[in-house]
């Protein structure tokens, strides 16, 4: 008999146990890495083979691979030096619950492919909807419910082509008639936005970028203005995106102006809280999400700030009868007798993909394993330690805050030319000490510092601190006549 190409469920079990001890090992000495990947374009592909082996390599081998070939190519998103963009964070017990997925291999597309994917599924965004004190419509025991997406960006798709349903009647994809329909969201929002009106067939000359406060929020005198000039020549409004944390500077949009205007013009609100919505969970943040209530869907992302791995983007409806109109799509082979009975919720229909895996798993394990109480403690000192680093710029007078900071990003830079911020920002992240990132606000070069990382503690925000002051004196000192 000719030998099995497959490892054994020896090997797979020493395997396994290797690699959850190489996982582990990396989790303790992963800041001790450059945190930002010191290599250039094509370095890593052109240290790997150009072809692929003919036969199969030994696992010692491929993970030796591993840590010569591949680490060296890493960003650290795990380093609690970690301190751009927003995160990608995670924990031991959500990489505990994705194993598991992984390892069980469902393929979730029907409650009957896997019953226990749904169920949980639904029971864990039920759990997280009271735990953020979300608005009772986005529970499944009423008219609403929740799902797990990939990203944000594929829960305001979601809104957008739900939406376009609604406005049209459930017309759109017969009779055409999206030249007619206008989207609107703020200059600040996340650009996710407009490739999701591009996705949806409404095109980016029909989305309107509202213009912002001094704080950054979409103006609702402007929404009204232009959504009252575009019925005017004929269009027809049809989605209002607003957010709660907009990734320049996690700004907040007065929610419930815009959700009144939205029901004054009969507009669907899509809600979108990828990054600062985590921070309900803790009822003294709550008020950044004050007129949810008016909210046809909502979203925000628990693979950035609540400990469980990319991706898991959870995105509610008010209505999930909308939503499931506009994305339902029933060949004969997906038919079976659950869900002909409308007995059970089938997440095919809540989402552009039929497959789907087995999410709710590593979710499910983090909040088990943190609790309501643990997850709590985690957000109040992350954004305890960004109060303290915002305290520090504040108090040094060679910089300049350049928004307002309530949650945990401090947007600031140096008082100097945008050119001599880029170049502070460019040392600080090639010194592999840290990592910042940046955007313009106001037209300013900004320097964005979010503390969200799993394992960052005052040590990592001390030493990320000293890092910027050494370097901007080199900077300041060097650029004096």
């Amino acid at each position: 008999m000719e030998p099995s190409r497959h490892m054994t469920s020896q090997q797979f079990r020493d395997a396994g146990k290797r690699l959850i001890d190489w996982i582990a090992d990396y989790y303790e000495r992963v800041e001790r890495y450059p945190v930002l990947a010191q290599v250039v374009p094509g370095q890593i592909r052109q240290s790997l083979p150009p072809d692929p082996p003919q036969s199969g390599e030994k696992f010692d081998a491929i993970l030796a691979s591993v840590n010569a070939k591949i680490m060296p190519g890493v960003t650290h998103w795990q380093s609690p030096n970690f301190f751009a963009y927003f995160p990608a964070n995670t924990s031991e017990p959500s990489v505990l619950g994705d194993l598991l997925s992984t390892g069980l291999g469902v393929q979730g597309m029907l409650w009957a492919t896997s019953p226990a994917c749904t169920e949980l599924e639904t029971l864990v965004l039920d759990w997280l909807a009271k735990m953020l004190a979300l608005p009772e419509a986005f529970l499944s025991s009423g008219k609403g419910g929740g799902v797990i997406q990939d990203s944000a960006s594929s829960s305001s798709l979601c809104a957008v082509l739900a939406a376009r349903e609604r406005a049209t009647g459930f017309r759109s994809n017969e009779d055409g008639c999206r030249d007619e329909l206008v989207a609107y969201t703020s200059t600040q929002a996340h650009s996710s936005i407009e490739k999701d009106v591009k996705v949806a067939g409404i095109g980016r000359r029909n989305l309107r970028l509202i213009d912002v406060d001094s704080n950054f929020a979409m103006r609702p005198d402007l929404l009204e203005k232009a959504i009252e000039e575009d019925k005017h020549a004929g269009k027809i409004p049809f989605i209002v995106c607003a957010t709660i944390g907009t990734t320049s500077s996690l700004a907040l949009d007065p929610l419930e102006s815009i959700g009144g205007i939205c029901k004054k013009h009969n507009l669907w609100m899509h809600v979108d809280a990828a990054m600062a919505g985590t921070a309900a969970l803790c009822p003294e943040f709550r008020h950044i999400q004050q007129g949810l209530e008016l909210a046809d869907s909502y979203c925000f992302d628990a693979h950035k700030w609540m400990f469980t791995n990319f991706d898991c983007s959870c995105f509610y409806v008010a209505d999930r009868e909308t939503l499931t109109r506009s994305l339902d799509v029933l060949p004969e082979y997906l038919r079976n007798q659950a869900s002909g009975s409308d007995a059970v919720f089938e997440y095919r229909n809540w989402h552009v993909p039929l497959g789907r895996r087995f999410r709710a798993l590593k979710l499910w394990f983090v909040i088990q394993h943190y609790g309501v109480e643990g997850l709590q403690w985690l957000i109040r000192r992350h954004v305890e330690l960004a109060q303290t680093f915002l305290r520090w710029v504040r108090d040094d007078q060679r910089f300049e805050l350049i928004a307002p900071a309530a949650l945990n990003l401090i947007c600031f830079r140096l008082k100097a030319s945008d050119e001599l911020n880029e170049k502070l920002l460019r040392r600080l992240n090639h010194s592999g000490k840290l990592y910042l990132s940046h955007t313009r606000l106001n037209g300013k070069y900004t320097i964005r510092f979010c503390v969200a990382q799993t394992k960052t503690e005052l040590p990592h925000i001390q030493r990320a601190w000293d890092a910027i002051r050494t370097e901007a004196d080199a900077l300041v000192g060097s650029s004096q006549p």
